[in-house]
């Protein structure tokens, strides 16, 4: 893969995992309190040109 392929990716999966913490942190502060919660979680990423779609799922715990 060519250099400025990997950059673009690496830029791309920097901001997907910045506004997603953001956009989490700020909906459990919005649910209220939250220790002792586990909160399930289910990410995707898509690239509908070539077809892909990839599902992580997991736990969150407040």
């Amino acid at each position: 893969m060519s250099d400025d392929f990997n950059m673009s990716m690496r830029k791309f999966l920097k901001q997907v995992g910045v506004t997603s913490q953001q956009a989490i942190e700020k909906a459990v502060r919005d649910a209220g309190p939250s220790e002792g919660k586990t909160f399930k979680v289910k990410a995707v990423v898509t690239i509908e040109e070539l077809g892909m779609e990839h599902v992580v799922i997991g736990e969150i715990e407040g």
